[in-house]
């Protein structure tokens, strides 16, 4: 009925079968003994095999997180679930569902970002895999703020499942029937870089065009400027004041960005564009994401133009032409001099982003690193002289 063990400083209890009125003096007895051999760590009360807990079973629990705050309940099968929800319990307690076991061994990847890979493991469904082991916070996360993206009237495709995947780490499941990303469209020769372009940059002035409250998704402003701060390190005082009073300057904006634009993150379902992979939602002036843009098509490409065709699966000719495509779209003309100024904009962000990856990545200790970061040094000298305002 009750077994202990420690594991990663906490004591984890597995409750077996029903813990009822008949039973449950005893097992709370003997959670008590467990306990007080363990009395400095935090309790995970494994639910794995617990099959029901009456109101008796249930006041067990109370009293047990009275007295150790630092208890959590995990793998707490969905009727037992629902149980504790509607009798209040998983307010007064960290609660943590089970999760259905999946495989991606042998699915097809059809997505790469920078927190995780998207794997079609049905015709209909795909799971996106969190790179990070301990990513539930940020898979709850990701949710709300898809949940978020919806309400406000953008086209997405919401997660309805979490699963733990066999090899470790967890995931997210959408319901994707007939969905194909942008990507495998212009391989699959179904679509032309100027299509594909159109399409994306219509989806993402519907993402631009919602305004969302400030308090909920974080400025982008901010970031940018922090990616500033640590860039500051690989260049002279006067770029970095100019590069800084550029971003300073940017005023601020309440409408949504993506944070992670590219065709592998917006799919064709029926004809219907759907964005994905929501996890760098975030509001700011729309420069930003045209920096993000750049760096997809371009900016990533910059020492080994095969980064692109790793990361976008498609010729670099290939993703060069979108770039400059969705600008295009994006403004609104033809114009190559207007198209080149605010492309001069966006690589003065985007090169920015590039030097802080590489720094905190310990770049200068590596090859590959220093030419990146030295690479991006060389093109902002050459572009700040050029750039008096990051508005256009």
């Amino acid at each position: 009925m009750v077994k202990g063990r420690e594991e990663n400083g906490r004591l984890i209890i597995s409750l077996s079968d029903i813990i009822d009125s008949t039973n449950a003096k005893q097992v709370e007895k003997e959670i008590q003994e467990i306990q007080e051999a363990h009395p400095d760590d935090g309790i995970d009360l494994d639910c794995d095999k617990l099959q029901y807990a009456s109101s008796a079973g249930l006041r067990v629990f109370l009293r047990l997180i009275q007295k150790v705050p630092d208890t959590k309940l995990i793998n707490v099968h969905t009727e037992m679930y629902e149980i504790l929800d509607m009798t209040g319990f998983t307010d007064l307690a960290d609660v943590r569902k089970a999760y259905r076991v999946i495989s991606v061994e042998g699915c097809e990847v059809i997505g790469r970002g920078a927190n995780g890979e998207v794997y079609r493991i049905a015709p209909d469904t795909i799971v996106k895999v969190f790179l990070n082991p301990d990513a539930l916070q940020d898979i709850h996360r990701e949710r709300e703020l898809a949940r978020l993206a919806f309400v406000a009237g953008v086209p997405t495709a919401i997660p309805y499942d979490v699963v733990r995947i066999e090899d470790g780490g967890y995931g997210s499941v959408f319901e994707l029937l007939n969905a194909k990303s942008f990507a495998d469209l212009l391989n699959g020769g179904e679509k032309t870089p100027d299509e594909i372009a159109k399409r994306s940059i219509d989806l993402l002035k519907i993402i631009h065009s919602k305004e969302v409250q400030n308090d909920i998704l974080p400025s982008m402003k901010e970031q940018v400027l922090s990616w500033a701060e640590t860039a500051k390190e690989c260049l002279d005082a006067e770029q970095y004041e100019k590069l800084r009073g550029l971003i300073a300057a940017v005023p601020e904006d309440s409408h949504l960005m993506h944070g992670d634009y590219h065709i592998k993150n917006v799919m064709d379902q029926n004809g219907e564009s759907l964005l994905i992979d929501m996890d760098k939602l975030c509001h700011g002036y729309p420069i930003f994401e045209l920096a993000f843009m750049y760096n997809a098509y371009v900016g990533f490409g910059l020492v080994d133009p095969e980064n692109i065709v790793r990361f976008l699966g498609i010729p670099i000719e290939t993703a060069h032409e979108i770039w400059r495509r969705s600008l295009t779209h994006y403004l609104g003309t033809e114009d190559a001099a207007a198209i080149d100024a605010v492309e001069t904009k966006a690589k003065v962000i985007a090169l920015t982003r590039l030097m802080r990856h590489e720094i905190r990545r310990d770049g200068m200790n590596r090859e590959d690193g220093r030419k990146m970061i030295g690479t991006c040094r060389e093109e902002l000298g050459k572009l700040l002289p050029q750039v008096d305002t990051l508005i256009f």
